[in-house]
């Protein structure tokens, strides 16, 4: 692990795997400095761990003052949105906001960065698992979400290629736990099936990790990763009808055994899209979730258990530590 005695800066520290590496470098005793926008919500940063640094991530100079003294960087900061009214937008954040962060740590001679990409970045294997060997495109991957990430990822390995930035990438795959404020699109199906609002599913899988796995696999990352190689920080592969007849079990209600098919809930999905553009509100169903769920999202973290000594606990533990944030915060009933 970093020396005790020099600063972490870790970027998103108010959004939830954020707040987690902030938690986890603390307990480590790596000296914390998080970076937070003047507008994202203070849930996750009572009694945090550190000094905090507002800017916002688009603003250059702002980022630039941030690192001043720093000697290592998590870059975790991202607008993780499915759906926008422009979806543009969250391309051009999450390529501006890497490009500041990276371009900053380079001028100030940081040690080593760990940039915090995702799954998203890689396509779906047919036959099983997928791993890093599969790496997706623009063109490949479906949404502006997955298309951004897939550019700001690409924009470090060329940094790291072309201007020997001491970047490590990881790939977290869908992390569930406490502390999920927003919540994250897994944690609002978590909430609303504990809630019993999810009397049917589509066909699907998703690979579910804790987030304080994920947060840990960071530290390992800057402590062992190898220069330029990225790793899949994930827990275990779950059929999403196994994951809510777990939930249902955990709370004290009947799981749901209806199967719906993908193609008729296009028009719903669609629906639901034109009343968020006008009432601005997150919707629950997508035309890009849909399409998502065409793949099931399996991954396999063997290259981070080889050469980071990453592992993570059972998907169930992770599951029952979100439903009991989520009871506590209200709004689980």
């Amino acid at each position: 692990m970093t020396s005790s005695s020099e600063t972490l800066l870790i970027t998103g520290v108010a959004g939830f795997v954020g707040s987690a590496i902030a938690r986890a470098a603390a307990a480590h005793g790596m000296p914390v400095r998080g970076l937070v926008r003047p507008s994202s919500p203070r849930t996750n940063l009572v009694d945090f761990p550190g000094a905090l640094v507002e800017a916002d991530l688009r603003d250059a100079a702002a980022v630039t003052a941030a690192m001043a003294g720093v000697s290592h960087v998590i870059h975790t900061a991202a607008d993780y949105r499915i759906w926008a009214r422009d979806p543009e937008e969250i391309v051009r954040n999450n390529r501006t906001s890497t490009l500041n962060v990276m371009a900053a740590a380079l001028a100030a001679g940081v040690e080593r960065i760990v940039y915090t990409s995702s799954v998203a970045t890689l396509l779906p294997d047919p036959t099983g698992a997928a791993d890093e060997t599969r790496p997706a495109t623009e063109q490949t991957v479906v949404g502006a979400y997955k298309r951004s990430k897939v550019v700001a990822e690409r924009l470090v390995e060329a940094m790291v290629r072309e201007q020997g930035l001491p970047a490590v990438i990881v790939n977290p795959s869908t992390p569930i736990g406490p502390r999920d404020v927003r919540p994250t699109p897994t944690g609002r199906i978590i909430v609303e099936a504990a809630n019993g609002k999810m009397p049917a599913f589509v066909d699907s899988g998703l690979n579910l990790v804790h987030v304080d796995d994920v947060a840990r696999g960071h530290l390992l990352a800057l402590d062992r990763g190898r220069i330029g190689e990225r790793y899949v920080l994930g827990g275990q592969d779950v059929a999403l009808a196994d994951m809510l007849k777990a939930i249902a079990t955990m709370v004290g209600r009947r799981a749901p055994t209806v199967r719906l098919p993908r193609a008729p809930l296009f028009p719903l999905a669609w629906l639901n899209e034109r009343l968020a553009a006008v009432t601005g509100k997150d919707p629950f169903l997508t035309l890009d979730g849909l399409r998502m769920a065409k793949h099931t999202m399996f991954y396999s973290s063997a290259k981070a258990t080889r050469e980071l000594g990453y592992h993570a606990r059972p998907h169930e533990q992770a599951l029952a530590d979100a439903i009991a944030w989520f009871r506590q915060a209200g709004m689980i009933g």
